[in-house]
This record gives C-alpha cells, sequence and structure tokens, in this order.
C-alpha cells in the first residue's frame, strides 16, 4: 500500500475553486476592467441565458437577449448600488426587462403583420366588451404594482409573470427561500388591498 498518499488534514482543498465576488467584479467592470468582466460574464452567463430561455421561449432569442443584457450591464456597471440588492438580482432584472421587451417587440410584430386580416373581421360585441375589460384590469393591475416596494414588485414580477417557483425567485435573488416567500406573499396582499379586492 506504498503508492496510497495520505490526505491532508485541515484547510480547504485548495483545488476547488472558490467562487467570485459577484460585487467586486461589477465594481471594477465599472471601472471598465475588461478582465473583471470577462469573469462575470463567465460566472453568470448560464443563469441569465436560462433566464432568458424561460421568458422568450425560444433559444436563439434567448442569447440576442443575454448578449443585450450584458451590453447594457457592461454600460451601467458603475451604477450598481449594493445597498438596493445583490449583484446577481441587478444582473437578472436587467436581463429580465430585455427579455420581456424582445416578447413585447415580437408581439407587436405579429400584430402589425396580422393587422389587416383582423380589421376586416367581424368581431362580435362580448369579445370587443371583453378586450375592454381586460384592458382597464391590465391598467389597475400596472398600477397597483407601482404601490409595491422595489423588491416585492421585483419578486412578484419573477414569480408571476417570469413562471417562476418560489425557489428560483429565490435563487435568481440571491435570497433564503422564506424571504423569497415572504416579499411574494406581502406584495401580493398589498396588490389585493390596493385594488379593493375581497380576500
Amino acid at each position: 500500500m506504498e503508492h496510497l498518499r495520505p490526505v491532508a488534514t485541515g484547510g480547504p482543498d485548495e483545488g476547488t475553486p472558490v467562487a467570485p465576488d459577484l460585487a467586486d467584479l461589477l465594481r471594477s467592470a465599472g471601472r471598465g476592467d475588461q478582465q473583471a468582466f470577462a469573469q462575470l460574464y463567465d460566472a453568470t452567463c448560464s443563469r441569465v441565458v436560462g433566464l432568458a430561455v424561460r421568458v422568450v421561449r425560444d433559444p436563439a432569442q434567448a442569447e440576442e437577449v443575454a448578449q443585450e443584457a450584458f451590453l447594457e450591464i457592461w454600460r451601467t456597471a458603475s451604477r450598481y448600488d449594493p445597498d438596493r440588492g445583490s449583484p446577481l438580482s441587478w444582473l437578472m432584472t436587467i436581463t429580465h426587462r430585455k427579455a420581456v421587451d424582445r416578447v413585447r417587440s415580437a408581439e407587436a410584430a405579429t400584430r402589425r403583420d396580422q393587422g389587416y386580416h383582423h380589421q376586416n373581421q367581424p368581431v362580435p360585441h362580448d369579445v370587443t366588451a371583453e378586450a375592454a375589460h381586460a384592458s382597464l384590469e391590465a391598467h389597475r393591475v400596472r398600477h397597483a404594482l407601482q404601490s409595491l416596494t422595489p423588491v416585492q414588485r421585483q419578486a412578484l414580477e419573477l414569480a408571476y409573470f417570469g413562471g417562476y417557483t418560489h425557489t428560483e425567485v429565490a435563487s435568481m435573488l440571491d435570497l433564503p427561500v422564506g424571504t423569497a416567500k415572504t416579499r411574494i406573499r406581502d406584495g401580493l396582499i398589498r396588490l389585493r388591498d390596493t385594488m379593493g379586492v375581497g380576500s
């Protein structure tokens, strides 16, 4: 058994990679450090692309969204404020906004393409009324969302507009699951109260 080496005791294994400090990387990137930005990209790219895929549902579009998100992250890294959330939360918020913009842009293009067809189809009265009601409800929800705190709104947007589970929201916002659930619950209660919906 002479070929076996003794196992070292005490201290962490030197071969274990240490997760980079995203806040430090963002600060350095904000000062124009391209190497720090490359490390930030390597550390977060899979999660950014994953979120984009979840929202836009198309891997090719998701890669473009991720590219746009990282371009904005590079341009605005100096504006990151650690008092307003974790670095990962900041990155994911930018990504989510870019992805939602891409979906809205695609929907607008589809509506333009189909506009002529829809304008020349008879529309039953009840469908028109239903559409008007849905538009009013969407306006009320948007207005009510503005009454939430930024952290509540962010958690609700990921959970209900992004389709993520509480565990996924907690992971994306770098929070304990219980905290994420509390933010979502408190946000829903506040939304309900603002909109005057009975319990």
